[in-house]
């Protein structure tokens, strides 16, 4: 049987399935598909899981002996299969239809695959499957496509914006659906849940130029919150470390930290900055940034650095630039 990929929460809203088997060549799709099978399962006591990927050196009798084994247990299991080649071989395919002609108990398995071409369909190990449980077709989003699929992604957020806006994310993004993901998340980081302006879209999205780490730590002190993106995507682009990015980025925090607490004893402005280390025109950027920024705040600000740095050592889990930018937005946008 087959379910369509927007109608498959509903589905699941319903209840599961034995197994499904997941086509598609966008990866960002496929993988959202797995995690809502998998949230579903969850739900209905699949505590436990295991993750099985066709590679060079897999040997299929290991499908079958985990499938013993998991029904060996009364604990609710989800099963993993990945072929990311797509053709599982007379080996596999034989492997395929044994396992589905006698499905383990307990067990939730989820296949897979690219998108399967007509021929593929017909072939016996995949109309095995399809029998045994449901197939999730994903199609792939075409560029016409695209605006509305970008708009609803917004909305999930809280943010639109109009068709000219729309239609030029989309062809900064067509093509890699995962990238259209990032871009929309990272609108979601820079700005407010409202309407979206055509300038304010292009700014965070659009990259031409070369930036250094201090026009960063600038774009922080200033507040100007599309520009500090753009420049650490820049930064991370051209291939620079996150270390000195955050050794940039920590020296401003803690100048404004010590300027604050000079502030709060007394200390005239004029004082505080130079003794905090900043000069020229980085005074007035500082200064800028003291007026909406408490010792709370930066000290705040400073403990989440010093997660960033457990970060960039292996140290801590999360994405090292999703901190760099985190910890940017929040000097140039505390509130």
């Amino acid at each position: 049987m087959q379910v369509r990929a927007a109608d498959l929460s509903r589905h699941l809203a319903c209840g599961l399935a034995p197994l499904y088997v997941i086509t598609g060549d966008e990866p960002l799709l496929v993988m959202e598909a797995v995690d809502a099978i998998r949230a579903a399962a969850v739900t209905q006591g699949y505590t436990e899981r295991e993750v099985l990927t066709v590679e060079g050196g897999f040997r299929w009798t290991e499908l079958a002996a985990r499938g013993a084994s998991l029904s060996l247990f009364a604990a609710r299991r989800m099963l993993e299969l990945r072929i990311p080649g797509g053709k599982p071989g007379v080996e596999g395919a034989a492997a395929l239809e044994a396992y589905c002609a006698s499905l383990p108990p307990h067990t939730l398995t989820v296949i897979t695959l690219p998108r399967v071409n007509r021929r593929a369909a017909q072939a016996s190990w995949f109309q095995a499957l399809a029998h045994a449980g449901m197939v999730v077709d994903i199609a792939p989003v075409e560029l016409e496509q695209l605006p509305d699929w970008l708009a609803e992604r917004l909305a999930r957020q809280g943010q639109s914006a109009d068709a000219q806006t729309l239609r030029f994310l989309a062809e900064q993004v067509e093509g890699n659906l995962l990238a259209a993901h990032q871009e929309v998340q990272k609108l979601g980081l820079l700005y407010p849940p409202r309407r979206l302006s055509f300038e304010e879209v292009s700014e965070a999205v659009l990259d031409v130029s070369r930036y250094d780490v201090f026009q960063l730590a600038d774009a922080m002190l200033a507040g100007q919150v599309a520009r500090l993106a753009r420049i650490l995507d820049a930064l991370a682009a051209a291939g620079e470390k996150p270390v000195p990015v955050l050794g940039v980025l920590a020296w401003a925090i803690r100048g404004l930290a010590r300027a604050r607490a000079a502030l709060d004893r007394g200390v005239a402005m004029e004082v505080a900055l130079r003794e905090a280390g900043f000069w020229g025109s980085r005074q007035q950027l500082a200064r800028r940034a003291l007026a909406k920024l408490s010792a709370g705040r930066l000290a705040a600000a400073l403990g989440w650095a010093a997660e960033v740095d457990r970060m960039s050592k292996g140290l801590a889990a999360g994405d090292v630039w999703d901190g760099l930018l985190q910890l940017a937005l929040r000097i140039a946008r505390p509130a």
